[in-house]
């Protein structure tokens, strides 16, 4: 009895599990079928000119005033932009940038006045963007090495980042150009006597930091070769909290890109001075690139563009143009619903 008793149960269990499932597999059965022979419900709207008119007005309608909202939220950014490579150097030198950036006994220090043209609330983000600079070069692109990146050392195969790859038979760690080229010049603000706290914790995206970048993985033999490209790298802080490294890591699609330096954490005032110490030590003269500083505000919306404003209102006015248009032909031309030409009601129509 002990033994029976189990297999009979589950053999009653099994089979009311079975009668159970039926239902449900005939069901899907039966969306299957419909689905693959087409015939679910489906929604078929009529395209009368009423509802085609209507609907572009609508659409109009609704995209002007989010395109304006948007313009606005871009307007209200407030941005100061200053190109600083030409007049940077020496007047008696303007005719050898290239000679001027790479000679290292000539002093790149450099003093810029900026006035803040109305009440810039904090966080001031302070940007470097660089004209005519293409970081989307197939073999710039490619100079690099993700796993290096979050393994270190561990990861000895670093072919993907020739030229920048070893030096004197040893890895670089970061390797590849992108890397080699990091941008170098720094910059230091005063608002009169006082100096202005520079915030560069927090510039990358936490992603990159805690997912792209190991936190035990640190320089190693980086910039040590006879070509210098752009900024060192201390040795002793990990690759995760070189927050400047990770932001130049991320390239740039156009050849106009601005990148994040740091922050200003306090407020300026309408008509202040503001004076930048800078180190113009990034070489852009052999290229024909431009550099400039900027700072910006932020809105909702991000900072200054007006591409997002522009396009709704374009497309809102050009909807709302073509609403017009179909509307005069239709009251103009109207044209017969295309059912009143089928052969069953030309019978009710002659009747």
């Amino acid at each position: 009895m002990d033994v029976e008793g189990p297999s009979i149960l589950s053999g009653n269990g099994a089979q009311s599990v079975e009668s159970r499932s039926r239902p449900v597999r005939r069901h899907l059965d039966d969306a299957v079928y419909q689905f693959t022979q087409q015939n679910l419900p489906a929604c078929k709207p009529v395209l009368t000119p009423a509802w085609v008119i209507s609907m572009f007005f609508l659409i109009g309608v609704i995209f002007i005033p989010i395109g304006l909202l948007c313009l606005y939220a871009s307007e209200s950014v407030i941005e100061i932009v200053d190109r600083y490579d030409i007049d940077c150097v020496p007047d008696n030198l303007k005719s050898q940038k290239v000679a001027y950036i790479k000679d290292n006994s000539v002093s790149k220090n450099c003093t810029r006045y900026l006035k803040v043209p109305q009440n810039m609330k904090a966080p001031i983000y302070i940007y470097y963007q660089l004209d005519n600079y293409y970081q989307n070069h197939r073999r710039y692109v490619k100079s690099r090495s993700d796993k290096q990146l979050l393994h270190g050392l561990q990861y000895n195969d670093t072919s993907s980042c020739n030229p920048e790859g070893e030096n004197n038979g040893l890895p670089i760690v970061p390797c590849g150009l992108i890397a080699w080229s990091l941008f170098n010049d720094t910059y230091s603000f005063f608002n009169g006597a006082d100096a202005i706290k520079v915030n560069r914790k927090n510039i990358a995206w936490r992603s990159d930091r805690e997912h792209k970048y190991g936190k035990d993985v640190y320089p190693f033999n980086f910039q040590s070769g006879p070509l210098i490209g752009g900024a060192t790298l201390d040795p002793n802080i990990p690759l995760s909290d070189q927050e400047n490294l990770i932001v130049w890591m991320r390239t740039a699609a156009l050849p106009t890109f601005r990148k994040l330096y740091g922050k200003i954490e306090v407020d300026l005032e309408e008509g202040d001075l503001i004076m930048v110490n800078l180190v113009n030590n990034y070489n852009t003269y052999s290229f024909g690139g431009r550099k400039k500083l900027v700072l910006s505000t932020t809105s909702w919306l991000g900072g200054r563009n007006n591409f997002l404003g522009m396009s709704y209102v374009t497309v809102g006015s050009s909807f709302i143009f073509l609403a017009f248009v179909f509307l005069l032909l239709h009251v103009k031309n109207p044209r017969p619903y295309g059912d009143t030409n089928l052969s069953w009601n030309w019978k009710g129509m002659s009747n």
